[in-house]
């Protein structure tokens, strides 16, 4: 399958080495797991659907396979609603499953990444550059391709650079 062909779906099981995101937005309450967020918010115990989603199994499936999959959020604190729910639940759930997290928080730092975009890159060699609306509704992704990869692998860079393992964030600013 060409690069052009996948779908962004497909790159999340067939990529090769790594797959790295870099998330930005302090709110994606409309993108996926809401019962979950619901719940979060309500008080209630994390629903079965959401500890067993199918990305779990995505993500666990890639790492059992020795490939790594990576993500920097950049973040200020205070924490939003939904930062609380993603990093107390979600983070949780995907490390067991392999999934490494970093924290670039900008409550006492300059972002140094103030013109980047929430982004995939794949490999090294592909960047699937996503869209949202202001509510925190994944709208789509744009692959990117040439000369512009470039600019993604060095906002990775810089993310890592900056960013701290979210173990040890969160033993300092967890809830």
């Amino acid at each position: 399958m060409t690069t052009s062909s996948r779908t962004l779906g497909d790159w999340f099981s067939e990529f090769d080495r790594e797959a790295f995101p870099l998330e930005t937005l302090a709110d994606y309450s409309q993108s996926g797991g809401v019962d979950a967020y619901r719940a979060f918010l309500a008080g209630e115990g994390q629903p079965e659907s959401f500890r067993t989603a199918a990305w779990v199994e995505t993500v666990s499936a890639a790492t059992r396979s020795g490939r790594r999959m990576y993500r920097v959020h950049v973040l200020a604190r205070p924490l939003t609603e939904y930062l609380r729910f993603e990093l107390a639940w979600g983070y949780h759930r995907n490390m067991a499953a392999g999934e490494e997290f970093f924290i670039l928080d900008t409550t006492a730092q300059a972002n140094p990444l103030p013109e980047a975009t929430d982004f995939w890159l794949f490999d090294d060699e592909t960047v699937a550059e996503m869209s949202y609306d202001g509510n925190g509704k994944y709208l789509g992704a744009e692959f990117l391709t040439g000369d512009e990869i470039a600019q993604f692998r060095a906002y990775r860079d810089i993310a890592m650079a900056h960013s701290v393992p979210f173990t040890q964030w969160w033993a300092e600013h967890g809830e």
